[in-house]
């Protein structure tokens, strides 16, 4: 069975009720509970509109207000993610693209108006900050669970949700490189398996940032997917911070797919 059939297998295994009790998930292996994890935000088609907040360690902050579209592509694994922030001035128009490929490379876009044409990112891009931000290209959507090893640590409680402690570690030292992590752990809900909280290493194996997930509002409860409305990343070692949070989101089963494409891209 290839990659594409092993990742529409687990499509076919995500069509439950959005929560299922905790001893019907406990047989799972930890590279189940990853793969669950991946499909748990692959909804649809649904937009949102939201606020991003810069911290410095000195406490200075900065505002930030965009857009985003996302939807499913026909085979119900990759996905294709736009983002238009929308203010202040001095980032408006600046935009993001994404089309997701489980055999391969993402392609990735941004456009800045001050270069008045969009820059196609490559592979090892991902561990850049995503405009400015704590967050990375590479953290902005999840990664191929296939690509790295998997390791249940036990279970604990998280911000009230009781959740399982999971280690992930890079097969390659490609997918390492391109990531900049040596690891990551991440805790996953029980009872709906969005992530909670996720720890992020850097290639020196030195805890690098820590992101904390909040409410999710669950969006398709035919086939438990859920968007997460809060998400804050931590960078511990500069003491930095960047919140994002989602104000508004539905579904949207209408969008074109000339959205997702780089002409949509640099009209602003």
């Amino acid at each position: 069975m290839n990659r594409r059939s092993l990742m529409a297998a687990g499509l076919a295994s995500l069509a439950l009720p959005a929560v299922r009790p905790a001893s019907a998930a406990g047989e799972l292996s930890a590279h189940d509970m990853m793969q669950k994890n991946f499909f748990v935000s692959k909804i649809r088609a649904f937009k949102t509109t939201g606020r991003m907040v810069l911290l410095t360690d000195r406490g200075e902050r900065r505002e930030r207000k965009n857009t985003t579209f996302s939807a499913l592509q026909p085979n119900g694994v990759d996905s294709k993610l736009l983002v238009k922030f929308t203010y202040p001035t001095d980032i408006n128009g600046t935009a993001f693209l994404q089309i997701e490929h489980i055999e391969g490379d993402d392609d990735q876009w941004i456009y800045l108006p001050a270069l008045g044409k969009s820059r196609r990112l490559v592979a090892n891009n991902k561990k850049d900050s995503f405009v400015g931000s704590d967050f990375s290209y590479g953290d902005i959507s999840l990664p191929n669970v296939d690509l790295y090893e998997h390791c249940l640590l036990g279970s604990e409680a998280i911000g009230g949700k009781d959740c399982y402690k999971i280690e992930s570690t890079p097969k390659s030292a490609v997918t390492r490189d391109n990531s900049g992590y040596s690891r990551k752990i991440t805790w996953l809900r029980k009872e709906n398996f969005v992530e909670s909280k996720v720890e992020y290493y850097d290639l020196a194996g030195r805890l690098l940032k820590v992101q904390t997930i909040g409410e999710a509002k669950l969006l398709e409860p035919d086939k438990g997917r859920w968007v997460a409305l809060h998400r804050e990343m931590s960078n511990l070692q500069t003491g930095h911070k960047t919140i994002i949070d989602f104000d508004e989101v539905s579904l949207a089963p209408s969008l074109s797919p000339e959205l997702f494409t780089t002409h949509n891209l640099e009209r602003g």
